[in-house]
């Protein structure tokens, strides 16, 4: 029988050592894993894992990596279905911060993922996020949806307030309570970056947000 060529059989081994690891870090976190177990789950050494990914920690970034990508996937799949490009922006924006409910993302993403790896602002992916919102910003400025404002500036305060709010989801006592008020306050925000012709003004919104916030 004829062998694998090199290249597909390291892609084979990342791909076994990702989805072990995934499964681990997603059910018993990044702390309690441990290397020997998942490793030998996937018919693998440790060696296997240092040579690939460095240490547990680059696994960890490979891990997240993957679920970036496939998130990101799905928002596209979001903002595509709507009738218009506002209403793709606010509703990926808002799928984003929903997502801090799934469990797996709530925990390696959000959770583990900023205690082991630092502040997410500063992943790698962050770049591509901030590149994209970007573009779909001067977009909506461009075709005179949204006020005249530095798409860049609006896109890294867009995105900072969708990652603390699904955060504080992920770290919430009650998340499913939490992400009712997170959405319903990010909205509003994010009203404000339309034209004043355009907003369709959300007075008992404010009010409710208020009353909710009060002791």
């Amino acid at each position: 029988m004829a062998h694998k060529p090199r290249k597909e059989m390291i892609a084979e081994t990342r791909a076994k050592l990702v989805a072990a690891a995934r499964h681990a870090f997603g059910t018993v976190g990044y702390a309690e894993a441990s290397m020997d177990d998942f490793t030998a789950s996937a018919g693998l050494t440790r060696g296997a894992l240092y040579h690939h990914f460095g240490d547990k920690k680059g696994l960890l970034q490979a891990v997240i990596a993957e679920i970036d990508a496939e998130m990101l996937a799905r928002l596209k799949i979001v903002s595509a279905r709507a009738d218009t490009l506002w209403q793709g922006f606010v509703d990926e924006c808002t799928a984003y911060i929903e997502m801090a409910l799934e469990p797996e993302i709530q925990r390696i993403v959000l959770r583990d993922g900023p205690a082991v790896l630092g502040d997410p602002s500063q992943w790698p992916s962050q770049n591509e996020c901030i590149r994209s919102m970007s573009e779909n910003l001067q977009k909506l400025r461009d075709e005179g949806t949204i006020v005249a404002v530095d798409s860049e500036a609006a896109a890294r305060l867009v995105s900072g307030a969708s990652l603390h709010a699904a955060q504080w989801i992920a770290n919430s006592e009650d998340p499913e309570a939490t992400s009712k008020k997170a959405v319903k306050a990010f909205n509003v925000l994010l009203e404000g970056l339309l034209k004043q012709g355009r907003r369709t003004g959300r007075p008992q919104v404010l009010a409710e947000i208020g009353e909710e916030g009060r002791p």
